[in-house]
């Protein structure tokens, strides 16, 4: 089970618990999503999936770590696997002519764009870099996120390009809006000079985006997320601060005067990249599962669901009197607003009948059920 809380339904994905409970086989769960603050619910939910899983897989230290202070989950059944990425290579020469490129220093930013990803920051250090290296060309990759479309359209994008507009650096940054295949965004990759995730807070348990850039050996700077922190570890990258365009500006200047530098990052990133591809990612999954299936399978005792009379509130007609006109129920509601366009139904309307009816401890004869009764 791949475990992210917005894939399934329910408040912080809670349907998906009825489904583990009638396994009859050992469940493998990957989370990619693990919170330091969680609600009451999300930090209930994601107990439960541990409680039913033979092994869970993370893909950082720091989630480790997590389920273990905070989610009670113990560490024997944690797994480390680290982020895959695809095993597909490049020449970074000829990538960079095929876009035509040959004569930029390109930074790249890649993934859906939304303001979480403080692309702005980068664009803020330009001014200064490119006074030095007029060479500089910056790439923004990738379509607004649909979510980030929905409720705010491309008001982020916009705000972009009119703050390329007014730093004069139109010549310097280029947005490709558009979502490309796996092969393209490869070469894109090994035509970057340097990669940079510049997101504005450290709540990031992991990012793909940041791993596919170590693993074919980019050199990469990033703000101190969770994962950057671990990831760019023992010299696989650089960090700058949280929203700071000079620190990021000094550090790209430095690494474009002095290129061995750079070379010893991309060098680092390399030799970590080759070991998390996705055959060798894949050959960690499989002897994880045939371990779990070797191993004698926790048997989770099953919970009596019978309710406690005792602990249930007091009996109301508050919300069906609310949800009621002189026609009768109104079939839908949006939580306690009724829907009236929904309008009404006679299936619910005979429920409503048979429901106001047993506070009194009896149903009335059919005689008496010619008339509805006053809500």
């Amino acid at each position: 089970m791949e475990h992210e809380f917005g894939i399934f339904g329910g408040q912080s994905g809670v349907y998906i618990l009825p489904l583990l409970h009638r396994l009859e086989v050992p469940l493998i769960v990957t989370l990619h999503t693990i919170l330091k603050t969680p609600s009451y619910n999300e930090k209930a939910i994601l107990r439960e999936i541990c409680k039913m899983a033979q092994k869970i897989v993370v893909m950082s230290h720091k989630a480790t770590e997590f389920l273990t202070s905070i989610y009670d989950v113990p560490k024997e059944k944690i797994a480390l696997i680290e982020h895959g990425v695809p095993d597909i290579h490049f020449n970074p020469e000829e990538s960079k002519k095929e876009f035509k490129l040959e004569n930029k220093k390109v930074l790249l930013t890649f993934g859906f764009v939304g303001r979480n990803k403080g692309i702005e920051t980068v664009i803020k250090a330009l001014p200064k870099v490119v006074a030095k290296h007029p060479d500089v060309i910056y790439i923004v990759l990738g379509k607004t996120h649909p979510n980030v479309l929905r409720h705010s359209g491309e008001e982020y994008r916009i705000f972009l390009m009119r703050l390329v507009k007014n730093l004069q650096l139109e010549k310097h940054v280029l947005f490709l809006n558009e979502f490309i295949d796996e092969r393209d965004l490869f070469k894109y990759l090994y035509a970057c000079d340097i990669y940079i995730t510049p997101y504005l807070n450290e709540a990031q348990i992991t990012s793909g985006t940041l791993s596919y850039a170590v693993g074919v050996g980019a050199a990469v700077l990033s703000t101190p997320y969770w994962h950057a922190e671990e990831l760019l570890a023992d010299g696989r990258g650089r960090l700058f601060n949280f929203n700071n365009s000079g620190e990021l500006a000094t550090i790209l200047i430095a690494l474009l005067e002095h290129p061995e530098e750079m070379n010893k990052l991309k060098k680092k990133a390399l030799e970590f990249g080759v070991k998390i591809t996705w055959p060798k990612t894949g050959e960690r999954y499989l002897a994880l599962a045939q371990k779990t299936l070797k191993e004698e399978r926790q048997v989770i005792a099953k919970k009596d669901t019978a309710l406690d009379l005792l602990i249930l509130p007091p009996f109301s007609l508050t919300h069906i009197n609310r949800l009621t006109d002189d026609t009768g129920i109104i079939q839908h509601a949006k939580f306690g607003i009724p829907n009236l366009k929904e309008g009404y139904c006679l299936d619910d309307n005979s429920r409503a009948l048979l429901m106001v009816l047993m506070p009194t401890g009896r149903l009335r004869t059919c005689e008496h059920l010619n008339s509805p009764p006053s809500i």
